[in-house]
């Protein structure tokens, strides 16, 4: 029985040591090896990043697609937390690309991966995540103050109506009697006979308003 138990418990050992052999060599399997020769090396590993990402970067986007539109149509896949068109500062108008904050990560991603290329209004959107440490910090500056657009007939009946010394009163008759003198050379060059009226006014600017003398 000593002689058995002892050639067993051989066995086991020599089992044992071949499975920790086994495993050492799936470890140390190569993972790459160099074309021109000499010794393999193993990759490092590495670590997968947790998606935290919220804010997606939206371009190409068409006219008439602005916040109110955008938010209609991308909270059916979440909550949006925040939205924002890029906007010309002067005039107002679109910008065409946009930045969408989701209060989700996962929701966000769905978005990139279901919207990038999307054809709408015969535009394709380019949606795609901004990583968190690439989020500029005043990105959402301002970002509740909608917009409103700019009375462009009063802009230019202020600038119309404004008050211009001699010389700007002169400057703007030059280029009125220049413009006229080209438009008779055109209508000359087309062999039309039409005798163009003169142009009435003053080198002298009128005053916008009527000013009575005080006894």
């Amino acid at each position: 029985m000593g002689a058995k138990a002892a050639k067993k418990k051989a066995m086991v050992t020599k089992r044992k040591k071949g499975s920790a052999q086994l495993a050492v060599a799936v470890d140390e399997t190569p993972d790459f090896l160099p074309l021109e020769g000499g010794p393999w090396r193993k990759i490092p590993q590495s670590d997968v990043r947790e998606n935290k990402a919220t804010v997606l970067y939206t371009g190409r986007i068409p006219h008439g697609f602005y916040e109110n539109e955008m938010e209609g149509f991308f909270k059916q896949f979440g909550a949006i937390k925040r939205l924002r068109i890029a906007r010309n500062k002067k005039t107002g108008k679109s910008k065409h690309f946009g930045f969408i904050e989701f209060e989700s990560p996962e929701v966000a991603k769905v978005v990139a991966d279901c919207m990038h290329n999307y054809l709408l209004f015969e535009h394709l959107l380019q949606v795609h995540l901004i990583p968190p440490e690439r989020v500029h910090p005043r990105l959402w500056k301002g970002v509740n103050r909608w917009y409103k657009p700019l009375d462009w007939v009063r802009v230019e009946r202020k600038r119309h109506d404004k008050e211009r010394t001699l010389a700007e009163h002169r400057k703007l008759v030059e280029g009125v009697m220049k413009r006229d003198q080209k438009r008779r050379k055109r209508i000359e060059a087309a062999g039309i006979d039409y005798q163009c009226p003169e142009i009435v006014g003053g080198n002298e600017p009128a005053p916008k308003k009527i000013r009575f003398d005080v006894e």
